[in-house]
């Protein structure tokens, strides 16, 4: 197997680095010794931190989007119900969960704005992946419901993040479930 390109050292150094331990606290004299690039490697290849974090929100809306689309619909096959999104994420939060990178960002990046952007977007995607489940599953006013169930996952998302309570994934599949109608 290749080695891994200097600009993919660095994002999945940089990736690792921000969601372990925030945006803020990771430096880019971390990143760099980390990875094992040169400085001027690392801004050859993104202006700034906030490229770099840019970056990451990408690459991580695209794998996470792809993960979670996966185990849904694998869910979904076997039992169409919209709580199973509740099982998804129960998964996430038994792996190395530490919360949301996209909420983290907006919290800790403040007044970046195009962080907010790219979060912003992130949250529209899953949004819009939630009303084509409801409308897959025949309920009425699919966009409403994708609203309504977005509550309920950033909630699960935020909680489980403070608690690491498994309640909080009971009360998230009873709330999809009121949702669908039951």
């Amino acid at each position: 197997m290749a080695n891994p390109s200097a600009r993919d050292r660095i994002l999945d150094t940089a990736a690792r680095l921000f969601y372990q331990e925030g945006y803020r606290a990771t430096g880019i004299d971390r990143i760099i010794a980390e990875s094992g690039v040169a400085k001027m490697s690392l801004y050859r290849h993104f202006a700034s931190k906030n490229e770099l974090i840019l970056a990451f929100l990408e690459r991580r809306h695209d794998e996470w989007m792809a993960w979670f689309r996966g185990a849904v619909e694998a869910r979904l096959a076997a039992r169409p119900h919209l709580d199973v999104i509740a099982d998804a994420l129960a998964d996430w939060f038994a792996a190395d969960f530490r919360g949301c990178a996209f909420i983290n960002v907006v919290a800790e990046a403040g007044g970046d704005a195009r962080a907010a952007e790219q979060a912003a977007a992130h949250k529209e995607d899953l949004a819009a992946f939630i009303a084509d489940i409801a409308t897959r599953l025949g309920l009425s006013q699919p966009v409403q419901v994708a609203e309504e169930a977005m509550l309920c996952v950033e909630g699960m998302i935020v909680r489980y993040q403070m608690h690491r309570d498994p309640a909080v994934i009971e009360a998230g599949r009873r709330l999809l479930g009121r949702l669908q109608g039951d």
